[in-house]
């Protein structure tokens, strides 16, 4: 039921004008900021961790911009996913190598945590044709995660996979001359995972994003999307040069070093309230 109804209330938030609603997204994050102390605690460690030389105070107006980021992205799905087309259209902007999406060459789009990504995903349906696939863990809530697939799916070709899909899917489409909008930035455990330098701490990282370019033969290029106040920005970066090799290890190291100077133009719109460096090699302690 209170899924249902927390659906309900950010459709009828979609009609709210976007200042207002960025207003109310300014006053929830000071709140949490203030009452989500393990979180709060998280991105901190985090920013300490990539920036040991930034000052405490930076880290923490970081810190603070995080959780006022995170409640506008959060409260912007209302109209990313309900308003017209028009509106999305005319509040969400892609630039850069466009041209990187012409043609048929297989493309893996990496696009990290940054806050806005939901913005992001909807910027590359709404100006290719390209069939488009994407990979999300489910929610529990089964109202809320139906209004996530819809959402996420409501402009395009778009074919959203669960993680228990497994692979082949993916590489079909990358084949066929798709897109695939791919967020491997995250801490999902030890399994698969290799330890590779994120900020000059050794991170767990799932090494997917040269692996599914090396069987779907495909290009890669990087997307941030950054939140702006009359909406956001999503940025296509060139094709990698010479991305994949014949080395994961070194592809995966590289991916992290790619990441680091997205997040250097933008640090408060990263996801920091992400453990990443919860699985620790064997025998070092937690960072936490």
């Amino acid at each position: 039921m209170s899924g249902r109804l927390g659906v309900w209330f950010m459709r009828v938030l979609a009609h709210v004008p976007l200042p207002a609603l960025r207003a109310m997204g300014w006053c929830l994050g000071q709140l949490l900021y203030l009452l989500a102390v393990p979180r709060r605690k998280v991105a901190l460690r985090n920013l300490a961790l990539c920036f040991p030389d930034a000052p405490a105070a930076q880290r923490r107006r970081w810190a603070r911009e995080v959780f006022v980021v995170f409640s506008q992205t959060w409260l912007d799905r209302s109209w990313l996913w309900a308003a017209p087309r028009e509106v999305v259209l005319e509040r969400v902007k892609l630039q850069g190598a466009l041209h990187e999406l012409d043609g048929d060459t297989p493309t893996i789009i990496f696009a990290p945590h940054f806050l806005g990504m939901d913005a992001g995903g909807l910027a590359l349906p709404l100006r290719t044709q390209r069939a488009f696939t994407s990979i999300f863990s489910t929610h529990p809530d089964p109202a809320v995660d139906a209004w996530f697939m819809a959402g996420r799916q409501r402009f395009g070709d778009v074919r959203m996979l669960n993680r228990a899909d497994g692979v082949k899917p993916i590489i079909s489409n990358l084949r066929k001359g798709g897109l695939l909008y791919l967020l491997p930035d995250m801490d999902f455990g030890p399994n698969e995972s290799i330890f590779v330098p994120f900020y000059g701490v050794r991170a767990a990282t799932v090494p997917s994003l040269p692996r599914f370019a090396r069987l779907g033969r495909a290009k890669v290029v990087g997307m941030y999307t950054r939140l702006t106040p009359t909406g956001y920005v999503a940025e296509i970066t060139p094709a990698w040069e010479g991305y994949p090799s014949d080395d994961v290890e070194a592809d995966t190291a590289q991916m992290n070093l790619r990441l680091q100077s997205y997040i250097d133009t933008m640090p408060g719109q990263y996801y920091w309230v992400h453990k990443r460096f919860k699985t620790r090699p064997p025998g070092e302690p937690s960072v936490y």
